[in-house]
């Protein structure tokens, strides 16, 4: 059996015992050189779900601390739901880190506040004349998913979250920035990161260069994380012509490279309520594979990302008419928040989320992911599924490595099968010149080996399936 290859000690400062993972060890050795050796003190670590980010951060801050090389730090993060797990990781290595409120001081706490990107931006002028004030000497500040703080000189306002954290990071001796997808959409640099230049082929572009990444492939072969399993529910998608009153044309899921047809099909697959049954007999083979695996993992649970409210309720009712215990979470609802950590504990089994349990949302016991969104992009697909490889402490004492693979259903959209074939791999994020229109992130999933077509030559369609970790270059249909 292999060991865990993070081992927390006991509340309370980290004894000799502590193991960390390799990584987090080469993390607190980078930040010490570059203390040594003033110049850049912008370091980005690019590491994938599970790998540890959190208490990397804080194990870095407690031994550099306790040599003395920094006395305080400053954690942002961009949801007070995920404030609570630092304050919670910090608690068990001993940190006295407390979070920032209106009535807050800087010299309050032994060594450190948490804010929110949001309330920093909303509250800048007092936290800078409080950081000002405070008399900190060196400290260290820390951006939790450091890729939510664009930058744009010509756009100011657009990018209120990068700016107000370089100001109030202006002073720091370090700025450590934390992402499992060091990427964005708008082609934007973010704080907190070196650019470097490149030559693509046809010119030279900056591109975001990671001080240290820790690849997916690398934390399951490790055993720190789950590998993932995909099943890709494939079809025939009717659409109907205006004005043609009973004609109508076919298209394949799988198959279809037309971009407007493609999106066409997906808003169709994903309902439960049309002609191909896509959606429906996904979601009944995700709730057969959530009862299989719960023969050797009786905790565990499963997670709908569904488009809308209204589109997930219908997948709680239909969830909740098979026997299962459903809870539904969106931003709309005061409870949300309860409801995500009662799921933790094991008083549901199915959480049915609409863009709430991505980035930070860390329950171990998910095992099955149903992707039912029209949301397309690379990185809430990567953060969306991701969700489910992490492990738990008594798990891992007890799983052989590698570990139990959790599982991914999601309809046959060629893009989804593209990002599924590299989610544990990191690619570089180019930023492009403005003069020169960066090509659509969904662009490039578009090319690639093409599918089978005996895929969808049945009526009913077939379950494309895909497994990890280095997914290969063939599908197999089952």
């Amino acid at each position: 059996m292999g060991l865990p290859s993070f081992d927390l000690s006991p509340p309370g400062r980290p004894q000799a015992g502590l193991q960390p993972r390799q990584w987090q060890t080469q993390l607190i050795q980078l930040l010490r050189r570059r203390l040594e050796r003033p110049g850049s003190h912008d370091v980005l670590i690019n590491a994938g779900p599970g790998a540890g980010k959190t208490l990397g951060a804080l194990l870095s801050f407690e031994r550099l601390e306790r040599e003395g090389r920094l006395q305080h730090l400053l954690v942002f993060c961009h949801r007070s739901s995920i404030a609570s797990q630092w304050l919670g990781a910090a608690e068990r290595l001993g940190l006295d880190l407390r979070e920032w409120t209106t009535s807050s001081s800087p010299q309050g706490p032994q060594h450190g506040l948490l804010i929110t990107y949001q309330a920093a931006g909303r509250n800048l002028e007092a936290l800078e004349q409080q950081l000002q004030q405070a008399g900190w000497g060196a400290w260290l500040a820390i951006a939790d998913e450091v890729h939510h703080l664009g930058m744009d000189p010509e756009e100011p306002d657009a990018t209120a979250w990068g700016h107000a954290f370089s100001r109030l990071s202006a002073g720091a001796s370090l700025r450590l920035g934390l992402t499992g997808t060091p990427f964005r959409a708008d082609n934007l640099a973010f704080c907190a990161a070196r650019r470097i230049q490149v030559h693509d082929g046809q010119g030279w572009v900056e591109q975001i260069a990671p001080d240290l990444s820790v690849e997916p492939r690398e934390l399951i072969a490790a055993g720190d994380v789950r590998p993932l399993e995909f099943r890709f529910q494939d079809g025939w998608v009717d659409h109907g012509r205006q004005g043609e009153l009973g004609d109508s044309e076919r298209s394949p899921l799988s198959q279809e490279q037309r971009e407007s047809w493609r999106a066409r099909n997906l808003r169709r697959a994903i309902r439960l309520g049309d002609s191909s049954s896509i959606a429906l007999r996904l979601l009944l083979n995700a709730r057969r594979r959530l009862e299989a695996v719960r023969r050797e993992h009786p905790g565990a649970g499963g997670l709908v990302i569904a488009r809308d409210i209204a589109h997930a309720r219908r997948i709680c009712g239909l969830l909740e008419e098979e026997g299962d215990r459903v809870h539904l979470v969106h931003s709309q609802d005061p409870e949300a928040s309860q409801r995500m950590n009662t799921f933790k504990a094991g008083e549901a089994d199915w959480l049915v989320s609409i863009d709430m349990c991505a980035e930070g949302f860390d329950a171990p016991r998910l095992r099955v992911v149903a992707y039912l969104t029209t949301v397309v992009t690379r990185t809430r697909f990567v953060q969306g599924i991701t969700r489910a490889v992490r492990m738990d402490g008594e798990r891992t004492a007890t799983e052989p490595v590698p570990r139990q693979p959790s599982y991914v259903f999601a309809p046959a959209d060629p893009l989804l099968m593209q990002y599924a074939r590299t989610w544990s791999l990191s690619e570089p994020y180019v930023l492009r010149p403005k003069t020169n229109e960066a090509e659509p992130e969904s662009s490039g999933a578009m090319r690639g080996a093409s599918l089978p077509l005996q895929a969808v030559e049945d009526g009913a369609g077939a379950v494309i399936r895909m497994r990890g970790p280095e997914l290969p270059n063939f599908l197999v249909q089952r």
